[in-house]
């Protein structure tokens, strides 16, 4: 009973979370409308930025295996980038997951063990969060008077939106921290505190010093920054799909892809609910009507959704296959 309560609370609630803040943010969104702009998108564009959003997991794939390879562990290529496309897809349903879903497709098709593979995904967390705080600040410093408009208007009446009336704006925001901090204190109660703390260390530092061994280190540094111009990338031609999105500019879609990219901490399925309430509030700020600004934002992430769970899907099917040939 336990088990199926811990699961419960891991997958229910985090879906439960992103449909109560899409709910308060689409409450009088006409849907009709989305048939008519996805009937106006630029095919073009979009298959365009579908190339870059998968070409992210693959140099992620790479990367990884860069990692790896320190500690005495040469996994194929093949098999690192299908442990990629997994790990998203998992995150769509327990978010968080991921991070452990690789590592044990990993453990599994190519013998690396648990422990060390765990170790690399965290150094890599590391480095990826540092990215994301040299993005936001290179964001911020281009658009500063609008990043001071979005804190400023976040949750306050914003003529022509609902979803900026204080009770929403605010409720949408509380909801978000509550569940971070939820997170936090669930992660804190599954582990026996100071043994698998030390645990904890212990990988970390053997993934961390596996940075430090690594012979190809520019390599690694151009691949995680190939990882983060692929993210910006697939995100910023999106708006050339649409009429209403093509005039906002490359500084407009870095901070847009920042606020993104801040808003998936919410611990629900690839950040829906969070992404949407941000993407929409500064698009707001530069001009885009409040039901354009909806239907961007929705059609979006629908898609790159829809993007990681077909790549999923797929990995999970040539895994198994690569798996029965093995055994025959």
């Amino acid at each position: 009973m336990k088990k199926i309560f811990n699961y419960s609370i891991k997958t229910i609630l985090p879906i439960l979370l992103g449909v109560l803040i899409l709910f308060m943010i689409y409450d009088d969104f006409d849907f009709s409308r989305l048939l008519d702009d996805f009937r106006e998108m630029d095919v073009f564009w979009f298959v365009l930025s579908t190339f870059f959003g998968v070409m992210s997991h693959v140099i992620r794939g790479w990367r990884w295996k860069l990692t790896l390879a320190p500690l005495g562990y040469r996994p194929s290529s093949a098999t690192c980038i299908h442990s990629i496309f997994v790990a998203y897809a998992a995150n769509l349903v327990v978010p968080r997951v991921g991070e452990v879903s690789r590592c044990v497709v990993l453990e599994q098709h190519e013998k690396v063990p648990f422990a060390p593979s765990l170790g690399t995904v965290v150094s890599e967390r590391l480095i990826d969060t540092l990215m994301v705080l040299l993005i936001t600040v290179i964001a911020v410093a281009l658009q500063w008077p609008v990043f001071v408009t979005f804190m400023r208007e976040t949750g306050v009446s914003n003529p022509g939106s609902d979803i900026f009336s204080s009770m929403s704006g605010w409720a949408i925001i509380l909801l978000s921290v509550v569940a971070i901090l939820f997170l936090l204190v669930f992660i804190l109660k599954k582990m026996n505190f100071w043994k698998k703390i030390r645990a904890f260390i212990a990988k970390f530092v053997e993934g961390l010093l596996s940075l430090t061994k690594m012979k190809n280190r520019w390599l690694f540094v151009l691949e995680t920054v190939g990882i983060w111009f692929c993210y910006f990338m697939q995100f910023y031609l999106c708006f050339y799909c649409f009429h209403f999105t093509e005039e906002l500019s490359v500084a407009a879609g870095l901070l847009l892809f920042v606020a993104g990219s801040i808003a998936v901490v919410v611990p629900t399925p690839n950040g829906a609910g969070p992404w949407h309430f941000a993407i929409i509030s500064i698009m707001v700020i530069y001009g885009v009507s409040p039901t354009d600004s909806e239907a961007f934002a929705l059609i979006v992430h629908s898609t790159q959704t829809l993007l990681v769970a077909v790549l999923g899907i797929y990995a999970l099917v040539v895994l198994q296959f690569k798996k029965k040939q093995l055994k025959n």
